[in-house]
């Protein structure tokens, strides 16, 4: 798997020829556009364009964020009914069709409705985090375990999952805004997006230091130092980089 969506506030730094260049490209390539190295290309013809001149160059990050963005609003407006996160009615008897047996849940365990919030769950091919699209069905293992058959948002059947809904199921994590950076406190877990020369996802980390920086016209500029949970590495990042779990963005609205 790759870079998942974030739903992260726009990049409003495109000029009108390349937003035009954007919409002709997602009618002409479909779900060829949100490619990596598609998004690459896009971003470095648009970096050295004439119309870029005296510009700040153009992330291909940026490029791949505004496509998603797009496809999911027009996805919305055509099958709103079909957007929405919703949970199924685990009170059903659900069948296992891989293994030909049938798995029931704990008589009389329910779960609250929860198709107004929006979940991510852990890929078990790479312990990244990824934004959840829609529950498609659920089963009770033997031992009384609840799993949820998972599509992830931007991708395609081909990478749905069985997850583990105690374990690696969650409401989703966000990002706060540049003028929220004095909110964060050493110690916070995080999401980071690592960015590696053959794989970009969100992992868990934790803030163990933070250098405060003067702002300017391009926002937050302060620098965290986070410590990855999987392998303990450290890398110096931008508030841009980092989401937040609920419970840890109810702690700084009490700030």
């Amino acid at each position: 798997m790759d870079l998942r969506p974030r739903h992260r506030k726009p990049f409003s730094g495109f000029t009108d020829a390349e937003i035009e260049k954007m919409e002709k490209e997602l009618k002409q390539s479909g779900e060829q556009v949100c490619d990596q190295e598609f998004c690459k290309k896009l971003a470095q013809a648009f970096s050295h364009s004439k119309g870029r001149a005296g510009k700040l160059i153009v992330k291909w990050t940026e490029v791949q964020t505004w496509f998603w963005n797009r496809q999911r609003s027009c996805l919305s407006k055509d099958n709103s009914a079909e957007a929405k996160r919703k949970l199924p009615d685990v009170t059903e008897e659900c069948a296992l069709d891989k293994a030909n047996q049938t798995f029931h849940m704990p008589e009389g365990q329910k779960v609250p409705d929860l198709s107004d919030l929006e979940f991510e769950a852990r890929s078990s091919t790479d312990g990244a985090w990824y934004d959840v699209d829609t529950f498609i069905s659920h089963r009770y293992l033997s031992s009384g375990e609840p799993e949820v058959l998972v599509r992830f948002a931007g991708f395609g059947s081909e990478e749905d999952e069985w997850i583990n809904v105690r374990k690696s199921v969650r409401e989703r994590s966000v990002p706060l805004e540049s003028s929220e950076c004095n909110k964060v406190r050493v110690g916070d877990p995080v999401l980071c997006f690592q960015e590696r020369k053959d794989q970009a996802r969100y992992v868990e980390a934790r803030v163990i230091e933070i250098q405060k920086k003067f702002h300017d016209i391009r926002g937050c500029r302060c620098l965290f130092v986070i410590q990855y949970d999987h392998d303990n590495t450290e890398e110096i990042v931008h508030l841009r980089r980092l989401c937040f779990r609920p419970s840890v963005l109810g702690r700084l609205c009490q700030i």
